[in-house]
């Protein structure tokens, strides 16, 4: 490529990446300001499932801004799959902060479990509120909110390892999943999160911009019965990730 056109590629490939953190923000921000109004006003069903499906709609408009860019590219059709689906545990890999918005950006009424401390940012926690998600800081009172959840029918989003992958192909797994699962009798639908770039991984701070293009590939895995035992799901769930993911998950030579 001659030199004027590698400069003005890579100017705008710092616009797309830099307009895309500040249109999260402000995406995210107008959201906070609406849902603290209603809040208090909506009945606890009525601002779930507005909340939930203002959340993936806000997700998907915001992937579809940057796919448009060409910088960024989604294969996410398979979890279309899961639309109609009731009563259901999703269990992807973590490998990046940003498998949530992937997977919520195609599913309506998902339940989130997710940490104190994004549910009372000022970003995403008054949307996170309205939309009934569940927070961690308790791990009885998550596994119970989770278990009422996912029996009204929703489909409920928990990653397994509790945090973002930091030595891949998998980390340890949470036990409260099977717990879940077993207590509930639902089942579990494995996905896994697929991508040639390091971006967003554990240590990566948010406004550092990678190398473009990115891209992400959502598939499904197996789906497992309800769990009878709940240890033993746990010890054959985190056997079929290690088996299933890639030791080196970032094949591109694109991961510096």
């Amino acid at each position: 490529m001659k030199p004027v056109l590698r400069i003005l590629l890579t100017m705008y490939e710092y616009a797309v990446f830099y307009f895309g953190v500040f249109w999260f923000g402000v995406l995210s921000l107008l959201w906070t300001m609406i849902a603290v109004v209603l809040q208090p006003l909506l009945p606890r069903d009525a601002g779930r499932a507005l909340g939930r499906f203002v959340i993936m709609a806000g997700f998907r408009f915001f992937l579809g801004c940057l796919a448009i860019s060409g910088r960024f590219r989604f294969d996410l059709t398979e979890l279309d799959a899961l639309r109609d689906e009731k009563s259901l545990i999703i269990a992807p890999n973590h490998p990046s902060l940003w498998d949530a918005v992937l997977i919520v950006s195609r599913l309506p009424d998902v339940a989130c479990i997710m940490k104190a401390d994004v549910i009372n940012n000022i970003f995403l926690g008054a949307g996170a509120r309205l939309a009934r998600y569940i927070r961690n800081s308790s791990l009885r009172t998550m596994i119970m909110l989770a278990i009422a959840d996912v029996q009204r029918g929703s489909r409920l989003l928990l990653f397994p390892e509790g945090t973002r992958t930091v030595q891949p192909p998998i980390g340890p797994l949470k036990g409260s999943i099977g717990v879940i699962a077993s207590r509930a009798r639902v089942p579990v639908q494995t996905v896994f999160i697929e991508t040639d770039s390091p971006f967003l991984t554990k240590g990566w701070p948010v406004y550092r911009m990678p190398r473009l293009p990115l891209t992400y590939r959502v598939r499904l895995g197996q789906r497992f019965d309800p769990p009878a035992d709940s240890d033993a799901f746990m010890a054959e769930l985190e056997q079929y990730f290690a088996q299933a993911l890639p030791a080196a998950p970032f094949p591109s030579s694109r991961n510096v």
